[in-house]
């Protein structure tokens, strides 16, 4: 458990820190999304890569709504010091505010994941995909609670997923290829 933890925090933690971009009005209906997408898919070169992904997280996390966003950014600082029950309330009051912000849903299930509380977690992760489908993010750890529950079928579809619609998660690309080895009992 304690290496899909890491590798989980690795894809999130960036997320964080790509987050706190200045206060601009975005979130997962911007339409500057499509052309970021795009671009993630398309380009063979890690460092614009890391750019684009950088964009889809600041858009994807920052609401214009003063409250909001200072609540996700105090929310973002409790998990990034391991307060999470800190971090659950400033979420909890983000998604009070902004239920329609799939970002929040994705903060609020990684403190679940990280409290080890996988059935809520589960429960965000999929609201996030409700409100952004392309959310590799929420796909990502999707796909390690699902392993670490032991479904590693559909923890392997959930990781196939998120490297669809991001090719550069090098962490997920390793965890997938571990699942699938053994589930299917060979090296892939």
């Amino acid at each position: 458990m304690v290496l899909w933890k890491h590798v989980l925090s690795a894809v999130l933690v960036a997320g964080a820190l790509w987050a706190a971009a200045p206060g601009v009005r975005a979130d997962q209906k911007d339409p500057v999304l499509d052309a970021l997408f795009a671009a993630l898919t398309a380009t063979k070169n890690p460092g614009e890569a890391a750019e684009i992904e950088k964009r889809i997280w600041q858009t994807w996390s920052v609401t214009g709504q003063e409250l909001v966003d200072s609540a996700m950014a105090r929310g973002v600082i409790a998990m990034n010091k391991g307060a999470f029950e800190t971090a659950l309330k400033y979420f909890n009051d983000v998604l009070s505010l902004a239920p329609e912000h799939a970002e929040g849903w994705n903060k609020r299930a990684t403190v679940y994941f990280l409290l080890g509380n996988y059935p809520e977690s589960v429960l965000d992760i999929q609201r996030t995909l409700e409100l952004e489908p392309r959310h590799f993010g929420a796909l990502s750890g999707l796909g390690l609670i699902y392993a670490e529950m032991g479904k590693k079928k559909a923890a392997i579809g959930a990781m196939e997923q998120a490297l669809e619609i991001n090719p550069h998660l090098d962490a997920i690309k390793v965890q997938l290829e571990e699942l699938k080895t053994e589930v299917s009992g060979k090296p892939i």
